[in-house]
């Protein structure tokens, strides 16, 4: 590597060609980006005392080591970003200044000759930069002044019309601007491919411009160190597709989303999103991927993606399954996806029917639903889903996924119909963030003909104006006020109608009986309204419950037989029966009873699903299995705490690590406490057990 200060400008003009290889990510600068740039340029150009300004490196691999002096193109490995930003830039000054020339050197024919274009070349040899793909042929036209394509990219040509713009801003008062760009200092950073890893280079440099995706960073892991000709037959191939699929503008986002989903699936694991990359690494550097190869492992990722835009990114061609998909969508049960994506690849090849593949995305979606209708919490999903292939029987596929279901224990449970009847008829649904979903499902629900749900409102059948009318106070009795607090934003009150503002706080007769009124609507959900004379708690009641019966049908639950759940039953190993009495340091007068009991209590108290268990040695607190443990002793209380010992947050230092060690109990941490004052604290420690066990854990 040789590394040496140079001007930008002088920099371009004896450079022969930019090249950027196909491995590269797209141009990404936004206008922020320009502005900043635009807003530089001036301030330095327009002030005297700054002689420079840096914009950062350059970076690129020749075969030798020196400086630009021949016509062999430079493959620039960092200062895309910067190079076509200029570029534009440049394009956009030479259009303004037609003959002019404010500054020396700057006129439009020096300005394309010296840094756009190779005059005495031909072909793509005339052209200082080559961009990829879309970019590539949107900067040629530009810079040839052509008219662009309908696949152009869209961040070069906004970029290039937000620099015009400023110019037709600033209008003839250009001199800032050109010695601006005159006093550009970058870093001229060459490499040699023989001596030099690009691809550590690539990732242990601080870009001044907008951060590499994780996407960004996989790309060039999998195809730098290929030869060209393997890299463009991988790229055309299979990345360059991906690309097309995930959507020019949000290719970034949407491919680290489905590459975390696709690490899950893969490892069992879930990497944080900021991780993913050097999850990637650790994945594809394992004996089976470094077997498999960068085709095979390259071959297989295209394959998940495809499934993934059929599934989230509504590319789907059957009508039947882009139905459910587009249902789960709307739930936000993005952590689902690392099974959904098993299920897609089962289906593909042929060992999950359709059918069944159906039958498995509705029942995930009403596992989903029934959970946020209950107000069970969701942080245990992602580690639910993200093993649920391991359980699967292959040749009982849609029984093994409904006795998964069934069998999930406290926390992560199936809600019963009574259960999710219960919660759905008495919980406030109008502050739901899933209340248009609701009403859309339960709507459409059996209907051949889809009812555009978004072209109506939500409609309060008792209205929400506290101040009710007298007809209203009479419909509702001499305890309106508790019933119009208790009722208003339940199941039973809520409706969709497409004459909300002609209803009003109109009473429920004239609502029912005006032209357009529940009488007159064609709404599954305003059936039976007409049959009410007065609308009371009574009324609301009733059709809730109606409604809530409706509900366990469109969000079904699995049916199977006790035998055939039975044989899904993991087997339990049998536990002999202890008690408190079995342990004596427990005693009712022992001295540490009263803080056993302490602990104890807030233990269970940190959630329904905590259960305790009396063993021989130790007592037990469980989720789904023990996050803590504790043992009794004669002037102290011995806590194992379920969790890695470099994973605990401990300020205090109060924790010992016995992971290597032989220990009652079942964890890492280990903590002995005698003092009441110290339980706040302590309880601070399990509580980081417990929550990683529910699936707490930072997506971030």
């Amino acid at each position: 590597m040789k590394a040496t200060e140079a001007k930008l400008l002088e920099f371009l003009k004896k450079s022969p060609q930019f090249i950027i290889p196909i491995y590269q990510r797209t141009y990404s600068w936004t206008k922020k980006e320009c502005l900043q740039l635009w807003n530089d340029l001036l301030r330095t150009g327009g002030n005297s005392e700054i002689s420079a300004h840096f914009v950062g490196s350059i970076v690129y691999i020749e075969k030798g080591l020196y400086q630009v002096s021949s016509q062999t193109p430079l493959l620039v490995i960092d200062g895309q970003q910067r190079l076509t930003t200029i570029t534009l830039l440049l394009e956009a000054l030479a259009r303004h200044l037609g003959d002019a020339e404010p500054v020396d050197g700057f006129s439009a024919r020096k300005l394309r000759n010296y840094y756009l274009l190779n005059p005495l070349e031909d072909g793509e040899r005339g052209f200082k930069l080559l961009l990829t793909q879309t970019d590539k042929a949107t900067l040629l036209s530009l810079v040839q002044q052509k008219p662009q394509s309908k696949e152009k990219s869209i961040r070069i040509e906004e970029n290039f019309e937000f620099f015009m713009e400023q110019l037709d801003a600033i209008g003839e008062d250009l001199v800032a601007l050109c010695n601006g760009l005159a006093k550009l200092i970058i870093v001229d950073v060459s490499l040699n491919r023989d001596q030099d890893n690009p691809q550590l280079i690539f990732e242990s440099m601080n870009s001044t411009g907008r951060e590499l995706s994780q996407a960004d960073l996989i790309r060039n892991y999998i195809l730098m160190g290929l030869e060209p000709k393997q890299q463009t037959e991988l790229y055309s191939d299979h990345w360059r597709p991906m690309e097309i699929a995930f959507g020019q503008e949000a290719y970034g986002s949407h491919f680290d989303k489905f590459m975390r989903h696709y690490l899950t699936l893969k490892t069992g694991e879930i990497p944080k999103l900021r991780a993913i990359y050097e999850a990637f690494k650790e994945y594809a550097r394992t004996p089976e991927m470094v077997q498999l190869g960068v085709k095979g492992i390259l071959t297989d990722i295209h394959r998940f993606a495809d499934y993934y835009c059929a599934m989230a990114l509504s590319k789907e061609t059957d009508k039947t399954l882009a139905a459910a998909f587009q249902d789960l969508s709307e739930m936000k049960v993005d952590v689902a996806y690392p099974f959904l994506l098993v299920l897609y690849y089962d289906y593909a090849k042929g060992l999950l029917s359709k059918e069944d593949f159906v039958k498995a995305l509705r029942f995930i979606e009403a596992y989903v639903f029934r959970r946020a209708v209950c107000s069970i919490p969701t942080n245990s999903l992602n580690k639910i889903f993200a093993n649920f292939s391991r359980v699967l029987k292959k040749d009982r596929y849609l029984e093994s996924i409904q006795a998964h279901l069934l069998l999930r224990p406290s926390y992560r449970r199936f809600p019963s119909d009574d259960e999710f009847m219960r919660e759905l008829k008495v919980r406030d649904l109008y502050s739901f963030p899933r209340r248009s979903y609701l009403l859309r499902r339960m709507e459409n629900y059996g209907r051949k003909e889809f009812v555009p749900v978004d072209e109506y409102t939500i409609e309060h059948i008792l209205p929400q104006n506290p101040n009710l009318s007298t007809s209203w106070k009479e419909a509702l009795g001499s305890d309106w006020k508790r019933v119009h607090k208790t009722w208003l934003h339940t199941l039973g009150n809520l409706t969709l109608t497409g004459y909300n503002s002609e209803y009003s706080d109109r009473s429920f007769q004239q609502k029912r009986d005006m032209q357009g009124g529940f009488k007159e609507s064609p709404l599954k959900l305003n059936e039976g309204l007409s049959t009410f004379e007065t609308w009371n708690e009574d009324a609301i009641k009733q059709r809730a419950e109606k409604l809530a019966h409706r509900a366990v049908e469109v969000w079904a639950s699995p049916e199977l037989s006790e035998e055939t759940l039975e044989k899904y039953q993991p087997k339990v190993e049998k536990v002999d029966d202890y008690t408190i009495e079995d342990h004596p340091f427990l005693a009712t007068d022992a001295p540490m009873r009263p803080l056993f009991d302490a602990l104890r209590k807030e233990t269970l108290a940190l959630d329904p699903c905590v259960s305790e268990e009396f063993r021989k040695l130790y007592v037990a607190y469980k989720a789904e299995t023990n996050f803590l443990d504790i043992i009794p002793r004669k002037s102290k209380l011995t806590l194992s705490i379920n969790l890695p010992f470099h994973e605990v947050i401990d300020p205090q230092g109060i924790c010992k690590n016995v992971s290597n060690q032989g220990r009652w109990g079942n964890g890492d941490v280990e903590v002995g406490f005698n003092k009441e004052k110290d339980l706040p604290y302590v309880l601070g420690l399990i509580r980081q057990a417990f929550e990683k066990q529910m699936g707490d854990t930072d997506q971030e």
